[in-house]
């Protein structure tokens, strides 16, 4: 078997995190070059003045509980996290809004049909994904589904599982407002605060 030798630079480039506003070189507006940044969220041109936000992104995240009240939990199929736990759920699309977004993510990954939503809280979050910094907002929604016994993993989602609320260890879960957000809903429900 032959080892595999990278250079330290090699690495580091592998290894880095982009900002994604580093790959705006030239103003959308008037495409000047001196399109500079403004600060650690915006960048701006010296030329027409025009100023560029980088907000989050959405996301939308799905607690789903079984009549034994077990969560619905996925296994990732793809980085980031591939192979460790999660929640279905992904990113919103344009003009669809975030109980939408959620319904939609359900069906795309587990083919369940939610029939309400209840929206619990968010959290911020830091998405890796090829190179760059995605930075999110994740709404955390309950939902309801008439039937949860045609779950199938698709999508994104590798495998699922149902696990009872005890049985969830957190640092399985590959992504960490996934983590935080399952610690507060256990909390809640523990309290019956839901």
């Amino acid at each position: 078997m032959e080892a595999v030798v990278c250079s330290t630079s090699m690495t580091d480039q592998l290894h880095k995190t982009m900002h994604p506003l580093e790959k705006f070189n030239f103003c959308p507006a008037c495409g000047s070059k001196h399109f500079e940044v403004n600060d650690n969220k915006s960048k701006k041109c010296r030329n027409c003045g025009f100023e560029y936000y980088l907000n989050p992104s959405a996301a939308n995240v799905a607690l789903i509980l079984n009549k034994k009240n077990e969560l619905l939990v996925l296994t990732r199929k793809e980085n980031p996290g591939k192979g460790m736990l999660d929640l279905p759920g992904g990113f919103a699309n344009i003009g669809e809004t975030a109980e939408e977004g959620v319904i939609r993510e359900v069906k795309e990954e587990t083919t369940l049909e939610v029939t309400h939503t209840e929206y619990l809280f968010s959290f911020p979050n830091v998405y890796r994904y090829a190179g760059f910094e995605v930075k999110t907002l994740d709404a955390f929604f309950l939902c309801h589904v008439e039937d949860t016994s045609h779950v199938k993993a698709l999508d994104d989602a590798a495998a699922y599982q149902w696990i009872a609320l005890d049985d969830i260890h957190t640092e399985q879960f590959g992504l960490r407002s996934i983590r935080h957000g399952l610690t507060e809903f256990i909390d809640r429900h523990a309290r019956h605060t839901l």
